[in-house]
């Protein structure tokens, strides 16, 4: 082969994240540039760790790709089936590259390699291969349903198997994406091994847009745990739509986009029934609802035993508190609180609240003598966090190990007139 002498580039990186071009930074290329010419089948010339024939790989072994006698590697490429890069390094010399993320497991990978030759002659080769399906799989559901909701509504994500480890709930939580339009500052917050919340800095913006997918799939999480596909999520938000009541006042404010529409007489609950005070989020709407005491733990012998019909109920707990139509207690709202922990109201003013909120809405309770809503084992309280707070629940921080509720206890679903 006949060669002209060349001035060659050099390069002095020592990383490679494989989307970019070794040679680049030298090699803007122009008519004459020995990088600008074709490149020659340099099959003889790169070497690679992969098996012969149809082998699948083991995805625990790093991918490594080199080049013979006095060549070196320019650019090294490994993208997958569903499109993710694998990152890698370069040796200080251009004659090796080894990946530096894991290999999925149960795909395909294209390898683009291109070197020059001592003399500066571009070559190039195309690898492919499969790596090997993982015998266990970790599941992803997302949650809630597609729809639209109120811009409190937290993202929830419930693996299959526990996940215990720091390392791989980092792992996992990397994988698991929140993209908003308007964009927003967010994070997930591990409520125990196998649930994940994920919520913005403040409030969701209204009419926002919000996508969540996961890129764990065929991820190694633990020496025996695979990431599985996942189904991805798309929600909106309505309105910002915020309902504050004021326990020591007997009233309930309710704001639409920062404007008040409506200012309703309440009854919260009575003292050792009291209100719990905090952020809650409307988990669901029901038109009637059976209320008995002994749901509570109210004897039926008692004064304070109850059961009642009740209509317009929407929920803010699990435990049973609502806010709904309590025409039975008209003479106390605006005045005094008498209910047995939920927010009253005269019936028509509880059919308008429960045509103008939907879930994901704020219900947010000041001045009671209750305790405070707490974030993750009655509905969802996670507003009652501190941003702070919250960011200490996230395996990607490295301030120490997350504060936080280990379990979420049974929904108990108990109504609290």
């Amino acid at each position: 082969m006949d060669h002209t002498p060349r001035i060659r580039p050099v390069v002095s990186c020592t990383l490679l994240v494989v989307t970019l071009v070794a040679g680049a930074v030298a090699c803007g290329g122009s008519g004459g540039h020995p990088l600008a010419a074709q490149p020659y089948d340099a099959a003889d010339e790169i070497s690679s760790n992969l098996p012969d024939g149809d082998t699948k790989v083991d995805s625990d072994r790093p991918l490594e790709v080199g080049v013979k006698d006095d060549g070196r590697l320019t650019d090294v490429t490994a993208v997958d089936t569903t499109g993710r890069h694998l990152a890698g390094e370069l040796d200080a010399d251009g004659k090796r590259w080894h990946s530096t993320s894991p290999l999925a497991a149960g795909t395909r990978y294209t390898v683009r390699v291109r070197m020059e030759d001592g003399d500066g002659d571009p070559g190039s080769r195309t690898l492919s291969f499969e790596t090997g399906t993982a015998k266990k799989f970790l599941k992803v559901a997302f949650g809630p349903q597609a729809g639209t909701y109120g811009v409190g509504q937290p993202i929830t994500a419930q693996l299959s198997a526990p996940v215990k480890d720091k390392a791989a709930r980092a792992v996992v939580e990397r994988a698991l994406r929140v993209r908003s339009t308007p964009a927003v500052v967010g994070s997930w917050y591990w409520v125990d091994d196998k649930t994940l919340h994920y919520r913005p800095k403040d409030y969701w913006p209204a009419r926002a847009t919000i996508d969540v997918t996961s890129g764990l799939a065929g991820i190694k999480v633990t020496d025996t745990l695979y990431g599985a596909p996942t189904k991805a999520l798309k929600l909106t938000t309505g309105d910002r739509v915020e309902a504050i009541t004021d326990a020591a006042a007997h009233t309930m404010t309710v704001k639409r986009n920062g404007k008040v529409i409506n200012t309703i007489p309440v009854t919260t609950g009575k003292p050792g029934f009291a209100t719990r005070n905090g952020v809650k989020v409307v988990l669901s709407k029901e038109y009637s609802v059976r209320m008995r005491g002994e749901t509570i733990g109210i004897s039926s012998d008692s004064d304070d035993s109850y059961d009642l019909q009740v209509y317009y109920a929407t929920r803010v707990t699990w435990s049973g508190e609502y806010v709904h139509a309590a025409p039975w207690s008209t003479g106390s709202q605006g005045y005094a609180n008498v209910s047995h922990g939920c927010t009253g109201m005269a019936t028509g003013l509880a059919e308008w609240f429960f045509n103008t909120v939907r879930e994901g809405d704020i219900v947010k309770v000041v001045g009671s003598q209750g305790e405070t809503m707490t974030p993750f084992d009655n509905g969802y309280g996670d507003w009652n966090l501190s941003w702070a707070k919250w960011q200490t629940g996230s395996a990607l921080r490295n301030n120490g190990d997350p504060e936080r509720t280990d379990t979420i206890q049974a929904a108990r679903l108990r109504p609290e007139v």
